[in-house]
């Protein structure tokens, strides 16, 4: 990527997840998530990883990409990493160092999908599927990893800081929330409170839940019921998401949430991005310190 597409290593990586169908947002959300957004990527030199086609979250930070190249001249590195399977028009595509126009207007009859043409970039993983996702799942995971090991400081072994960042979303967006939880080190995660699904199961969840990540059992019993209702689950597939929920609460101090982000300011959102990535650095200072003075006491 560094040399074929001559991109400079990013200080930060956003790992944006949510909703692969379409919904829609509030219009004052979708402006302050979109800017916001944006504004954390251009001030702290991040790239953002998306899904890359243009549905659901995708489509929502493709609009915020769109809206600023039309006022800036400042360029977002967004990589859309999709499976090749779910590509519509993915035939003009191919070819190798050619030019080729690609038809972003989509049909409606079709299953598949058009790529978001705001993005700066795109990975295409084919395992051989058609119409299907989950062919780009482990190749997202493992680039994500691999430029998160990228020194960004080498003096102080500071790596690239990385943090998932939810809006919306359905059961798999939890199971991601608990893997980047699970991670070594484990990668903070963002969750857009009020924009749906996942997103504010999790956002309840966090709220209500103590220190060590119990719930009581009224809150508990609310949790169940919100999460059948909102995925159309039978209680006992309820009950695995909520497993996974009380898994993830227990790393509750690395799930931020952004509170009633309807009625932030933007500011606010980019600062707490800002401040997430502060925090991994000096994580990282600790233990360069710690290592030396280990070394020098020996």
């Amino acid at each position: 990527m560094l040399k074929d597409w001559q991109l400079e290593l990013p200080t930060l990586l956003i790992s944006v997840h949510g909703g692969l169908q379409n919904f829609d947002l509030q219009p004052k959300l979708k402006q302050v998530f979109g800017k916001g957004l944006i504004k954390a990527a251009v001030t702290t030199g991040a790239w953002i990883f998306t899904g890359g086609v243009s549905t659901g979250v995708i489509r929502h930070v493709g609009d915020a990409l769109k809206d600023h190249s039309s006022k800036s001249r400042g360029k977002v590195c967004a990589i859309g990493i999709a499976p090749w399977g779910i590509v519509e028009n993915k035939e003009d595509l191919i070819g190798r160092e050619v030019t080729r126009p690609y038809q972003t207007m989509s049909n409606p009859l079709s299953k598949l999908s058009v790529l978001n043409s705001s993005h700066s970039h795109f990975i295409l993983a084919d395992n051989g599927t058609h119409g299907k996702y989950g062919a780009e799942v482990r190749l997202r995971r493992q680039l994500e990893k691999h430029i998160s090991l990228q020194k960004i400081n080498t003096r102080l072994g500071q790596g690239v800081p990385l943090v998932c960042l939810i809006l919306e979303g359905g059961p798999n967006v939890i199971s991601i929330v608990l893997e980047s939880l699970r991670e070594d080190p484990p990668v903070p995660v963002v969750v857009c409170d009020g924009s749906g699904r996942a997103s504010d199961i999790i956002s309840f969840a966090h709220k209500y839940s103590e220190e060590d990540g119990l719930v009581n059992d009224s809150i508990r019993d609310q949790l169940l019921v919100t999460i059948q209702k909102t995925f159309s689950y039978n209680r006992n597939q309820a009950q695995q998401i909520y497993l996974m929920v009380m898994e993830c609460m227990k790393k509750r101090e690395l799930v931020n949430m952004i509170i009633n982000i309807n009625v932030i300011h933007l500011a606010s959102f980019a600062f707490f991005i800002s401040y997430v990535v502060l925090i991994i650095f000096f994580i990282f200072c600790y233990f360069f310190l710690c290592l030396n003075f280990k070394t020098s006491s020996s």
